[in-house]
């Protein structure tokens, strides 16, 4: 790693340090141009070739956000080892499915207390793997942090307000971040619940699929209402179980992650549930979608270890029964009316019927 002083002259500005952001699709390009606008020296990993000489060439990643042009020092390339040699911090925007077949391909090239930040919302299937405990298992000795929140790429890139959620048990992470991201219209909070905002950031990708099913049908604003709040009250439930902060779940990476998710069309998840929603089959609506929706193989993960662990999950199990069942959309929701009327926050007033 380049000492302090070095990263503050070698960048493109008296405070412009060296980072890498390892993920070419949209939020990860985001990310690039947030912090190459901010001052800094963006190394930029993708794997295609033709897409980082598409960068290098035009400053345009036209696969992924056509109409945005990056600007500032950044150096795309495919040689993930030389974007991360000199990086201070190291943001990693990989699905969720090569999360893991990446990191430990380079594990090697990480440096010793290197900051590394997932901005991946996703589960690994084997073993109910977030990506900050696929970090902590391949570069167990890096400094490791998570980034989550209502952060449409689309809305990041146009300058439009945003806030976002770093986590991390360690302060200097937490600051580290602070600093490189936030300027006058992206605003980065600190919280030390990694688990509890990582978890959030995955589970909320199913209802957000929930809820473009009922924008599709034409269910009416409290019903929508109904869904996102009683997703909320499923998605905490099923996370304290499992070791999360229930106040996590009432900032950014909880409840506002959840909204932005469940009311836009820009949200790839949302648009997922639309499209099967006015008919289309699931394979079809991924396939018209063109990017990766982490909420299709999110829900048959959280239904599986909620079974396996006693949770009652209304929602994911009917979500399930509809795109990978023969239930009609009507039927489950008809089910879910028809089941027991019990506590709202059970926080406050515990669940008390068995279901």
């Amino acid at each position: 790693m380049p000492d302090q002083k070095d990263l503050q002259t070698t960048g493109p500005s008296a405070t412009g340090r060296h980072i890498a952001v390892l993920g070419g699709g949209s939020f990860g390009t985001a990310m690039v141009k947030v912090l190459s606008e901010n001052g800094h020296t963006v190394h930029f990993w993708m794997r295609d070739a033709a897409q980082a000489d598409e960068v290098r060439s035009t400053g345009v990643n036209s696969r992924y956000m056509p109409d945005v042009h990056l600007s500032g020092d950044i150096q795309p390339t495919t040689d993930l080892p030389a974007a991360i040699k000199d990086a201070e911090v190291v943001f990693v925007a990989i699905p969720s499915k090569a999360f893991r077949s990446v990191i430990r391909e380079y594990c090697r090239e990480f440096a010793d207390d290197q900051i590394v930040i997932s901005l991946t919302k996703g589960i690994e299937a084997h073993g109910f793997k977030l990506m900050s405990e696929i970090l902590q298992e391949e570069i167990p000795r890096c400094r490791i942090g998570v980034l989550s929140g209502p952060n449409l790429a689309g809305e990041i890139v146009n300058r439009d307000l945003t806030a976002t959620v770093i986590a991390a048990k360690d302060p200097e992470v937490r600051r580290a971040v602070q600093d490189l991201l936030g300027c006058e219209y992206f605003r980065v909070y600190a919280n030390v619940d990694v688990y509890g905002v990582e978890l959030a950031g995955a589970l909320k990708n199913i209802y957000a699929i929930v809820s473009g099913l009922a924008s599709a049908l034409d269910l009416g604003e409290n019903a929508k209402a109904m869904l996102m709040t009683r997703g909320l009250a499923e998605m905490s439930r099923f996370a304290v179980s499992l070791g999360a902060n229930p106040m996590t779940f009432m900032g950014l990476a909880g409840v506002g992650d959840l909204i932005v998710t469940c009311t836009s069309s820009k949200s790839r998840n949302y648009r997922v549930g639309y499209a099967v929603g006015k008919g289309k089959k699931l394979d079809d609506a991924v396939a018209e979608l063109g990017q990766v929706a982490e909420g299709i193989y999110t829900l048959k993960l959280v239904k599986e270890k909620s079974e396996a662990i006693g949770i009652y999950m209304p929602l994911v199990r009917g979500l399930y029964e509809i795109l990978y069942g023969t239930a009609s959309i009507s039927a489950v929701i008809n089910s879910l009316m028809m089941s027991v009327q019990n506590s709202d926050v059970e926080f406050i007033l515990p669940r008390t019927i068995s279901q």
